[in-house]
This record gives structure tokens, C-alpha cells and sequence, in this order.
């Protein structure tokens, strides 16, 4: 089983109803699993990733946007060196699966 790590995440903007941060990881590395209580926007800007949404795999590069849907467990494997923004509401909560 690949070892999971976390990506290195930069807090960019803060408004009142949503949050951009920006995600970084390095090809090869797979990110923890996990579900949110909210939908969410991944805009890829640099690299490629494969996101894991429930057993459907979405193969995403740079200039690529996926909506992330609430409540579904979803992981991302780093193909290439990757940077994305994360777009978000304030009061999205994470649950991270083991």
C-alpha cells in the first residue's frame, strides 16, 4: 500500500462566504482520502493528477476545473508535480477516511 501525504496548502483569499488555497504535491505522491460537507472547485494550474471520486477515475492538467461534490470520498494520486486552487465555502468541514 502507497504511503499517503499531505499536500503543502497556501491560504490565498478569504471572503465572506468563500476561501481559495492554493495545493502543491509532487508527482508520485498520493493524498489522504477524504469526504466534504460541501462542494467544492479544483482548478489545476500546473501538473496532472488522477482524483479517485468513489471508484471513478478523472484524469485532470493544467487549465482543468472539476467540481467536487459533497459527500463522496474522493483521494488524489500526483502524476506530475502539482499546483491547483481549491475553491470553497468558509464553513466546508473535511472528513478524513484511514
Amino acid at each position: 500500500m502507497k504511503s499517503v501525504t499531505n499536500p503543502t496548502i497556501k491560504p490565498l483569499a478569504k471572503g465572506d462566504k468563500f476561501q481559495t488555497k492554493q495545493m502543491r504535491a509532487k508527482a508520485g505522491e498520493l493524498l489522504p482520502k477524504h469526504s466534504a460537507s460541501i462542494e467544492s472547485v479544483l482548478i489545476v494550474l500546473e501538473g496532472e493528477c488522477v482524483l479517485n471520486l468513489d471508484g471513478t477515475e478523472h484524469s485532470l492538467r493544467q487549465g482543468d476545473s472539476f467540481i467536487v461534490p459533497s459527500a463522496i470520498e474522493h483521494q488524489i494520486r500526483v502524476v506530475s508535480d502539482f499546483k491547483a486552487v481549491h475553491v470553497m465555502t468558509n464553513d466546508i468541514q473535511f472528513k478524513f477516511i484511514e
